[in-house]
């Protein structure tokens, strides 16, 4: 709940307390309420130009306009319509990189990073989430009555929200920076990538209606998500059809991937399911992943069954390593045996692996897959 200026904590009518802007200076083609509703939003007025904005802030009207467009918004020419705010967002990655904190590069990557990241979930919380909430609760209301008040009460609570969960996922991943090994592994780490593909999207959307496949495509990637976090994976990106998931070690990433399988399997709405997965040096780079190990994974993928998990010998040979499977199953009947003589448990494993027929894989060579499954 929020409080009004009078102290009263009484939350605003419907319709009621949307201040009046002067739209005689502000962009005549915009909508009053956009006007209104980004007034709000920003907390302040239009009153710069870009090029009194970079002059306010004391940086060049060069690196201003790549601080801009890396956010992600676009030139305006020299209209009166950025604020306060803005000029304090310039002040602050300049001073970064005057303090020698950052390099000019670098400042662009996390604005960049920064407004790539925002942006989706911006979108996603308009598409999905206020335009819902903005239906007119009442005949002959509009939805210009309704949003204003609406994210005036939601916005102080979304604000504080969102810097509540990145505070917690930059503690997360700062907590695995520390723990590499050396410095070259902070960027290069040796990870498990996994791939996860829904088979047959394409003729799907040929067949249903865009609300059912928004509907299917949201429910997998909330499922795929769920799955990775619950069981200690990153959530790298989605692709629609496709989720791109990594974890530190072979074992975890096995789980998730048979998790994913046997999940989708078990609802009869969702198409079956192939995942790949290799085990290898991975280039991390604003939040995504790069290099010969996430082609490798992909490319496994698209050579999986259907409703099967495809690994590289990397991965099988982690899994090996860490006693998650057995090299083979005559390795693991002998060891059995052997246990069983001297009065031992024998040993368990999570996980079985089968090889399979050497294929090539276009750009990578030869490849010897590896099918994941559990072990009964």
């Amino acid at each position: 709940m929020t409080v009004d200026d009078t102290g009263s904590g009484e939350v605003p009518e419907v319709g009621a307390g949307v201040p009046e802007v002067d739209e005689k200076s502000e962009d005549p083609e915009k909508d009053p309420l956009a006007l209104r509703l980004e007034q709000l939003i920003l907390g302040a007025d239009r009153r710069y130009t870009p090029f009194q904005a970079a002059r306010s802030a004391g940086v060049s009207m060069e690196l201003a306009s790549r601080f801009w467009r890396a956010m992600g918004f676009p030139d305006i020419g020299q209209a009166k319509a950025l604020t306060e705010a803005d000029v304090l967002a310039l002040r602050r990655l300049a001073g970064l990189v005057e303090a020698g904190l950052l390099s000019e590069a670098m400042a662009v990557q996390v604005a960049r990073s920064t407004g790539q990241t925002t942006a989706r979930l911006a979108e996603w919380q308009i598409d999905s989430f206020l335009e819902g909430l903005t239906e007119p609760p009442e005949p002959g209301m509009t939805r210009t009555e309704v949003t204003y008040p609406l994210v005036e009460l939601l916005l102080p609570e979304l604000e504080e929200f969102l810097v509540y969960v990145w505070r917690r996922q930059l503690a997360a991943a700062t907590g695995r920076v520390v723990q590499a090994a050396d410095d070259e592994e902070m960027v290069d780490r040796r990870l498990a990538v996994g791939f996860a593909d829904l088979v047959g999207f394409t003729r799907l959307t040929r067949r249903m209606e865009e609300e059912e496949l928004g509907e299917l495509v949201e429910a997998f990637e909330t499922t795929a998500a769920d799955l990775v976090a619950a069981h200690g994976g990153r959530l790298i990106k989605t692709l629609g059809d496709e989720v791109l998931y990594a974890a530190d070690d072979a074992g975890t990433a096995a789980e998730i991937a048979l998790r994913l399988i046997e999940t989708m399997a078990n609802d009869e709405t969702m198409p079956e399911l192939r995942v790949g997965i290799a085990f290898g040096t991975v280039t991390t780079r604003m939040g995504d992943v790069f290099g010969t190990t996430v082609n490798l994974a992909s490319r496994l993928t698209s050579i999986a069954p259907r409703d099967a998990v495809l690994v590289d010998g990397a991965f099988a040979e982690e899994l090996t390593r860490t006693r998650d499977a057995p090299a083979s199953e005559a390795d693991a009947a002998a060891l059995a045996e052997r246990a069983e003589k001297e009065g031992e448990e024998p040993p368990t494993y999570r996980f079985a692996l089968q090889p399979m027929w050497q294929r090539p894989v276009r750009g990578l060579g030869v490849v010897e897959p590896w099918l994941l499954a559990r072990r009964s």
